[in-house]
């Protein structure tokens, strides 16, 4: 997690906009080896220090995509696991200092310009290549907007992939660390405001299961394939119910960015 004075920050935030960073599965299930290629991050300053953890996806052997308040000053480096269950790992698993892979941090070039939820995108390239027989794939441009007129539009579903909390409330947390997924479905997309055309809300209700705070930057897949529609962005209430912000992956200047900087790293 972040620490206090990030949270002081993003606490600011919320008075100004309504939503704040968000993440990890509520009412899911297990994903055991269902999607390999999320993995858990966790992000290092200057020195080393933790500062928060975040979900990811690898897009290739050295790519990997996450939000952009997950990479955000002071991060300068992260390290990423991609066990299916880190809080049950031996300590030797080296939680939270050295993961599977590390890897620099990039932040959306245009992530401070704006209100952060309107440009949250980021990127770990990776030291060294982590192989896998499968990565997640970007989606083409715009390919979201169809949903728009879809007819049914709230039976159009996500995979929520991602580790953190499970459930929260005044007294009781649920484990976290552990990769699990949800099936939320659309309920925004294309409405003015803080979606706008480069969010969506999704559901989180007992029904759905959703996000929750503890772990942003997870991929939210389109129906059940791995091309990501979007990352796990922000919540509008404490207690990570009602529904999940997810930030658009399929817009021009996200793909541009991507693409344009980090095409080598890129299928």
């Amino acid at each position: 997690m972040k620490k206090r004075t990030i949270a002081v920050i993003l606490a600011l935030i919320l008075l100004l906009v309504a939503v704040i960073p968000a993440a990890a599965i509520t009412d899911g299930e297990l994903d055991g080896d269902g999607h390999p290629y999320v993995g858990l991050m966790v992000a290092l300053d200057a020195n080393g220090n933790p500062l928060w953890r975040c979900s990811g996806t690898l897009l290739s052997p050295t790519l990997y995509l996450t939000a952009g308040h997950c990479t955000e000053a002071p991060a300068v480096r992260a390290t990423i696991w991609f066990d299916a269950d880190v809080e049950s790992g031996i300590p030797a698993n080296g939680y939270p200092f050295l993961g599977d892979v590390s890897g620099t941090t990039f932040t959306h070039p245009e992530y401070t310009t704006y209100p952060w939820f309107m440009k949250d995108l980021g990127v770990v390239v990776l030291d060294e290549s982590y192989p896998m027989d499968e990565y997640g794939v970007l989606p083409e441009l715009d390919q979201l907007d169809v949903m728009k007129t879809k007819r049914g539009k709230q039976d159009t579903t996500f995979t929520a992939v991602g580790y953190g909390l499970q459930s929260i409330n005044p007294v009781h947390v649920e484990s976290e660390r552990v990769r699990m997924f949800a099936r939320p479905k659309l309920i925004q997309i294309n409405v003015p405001g803080y979606v706008g055309d480069f969010s969506i809300l999704l559901s989180n209700n007992h029904s759905t299961g959703g996000t929750c705070f503890g772990d942003s930057g997870g991929p939210n897949f389109i129906n059940e394939t791995n091309v990501i529609g979007g990352v796990t962005s922000f919540g509008k209430n404490g207690n990570c119910a009602g529904t999940g912000g997810v930030y658009r992956v399929d817009k021009a200047d996200d793909l541009d960015w991507l693409y344009g900087t980090f095409g080598d790293h890129l299928p």
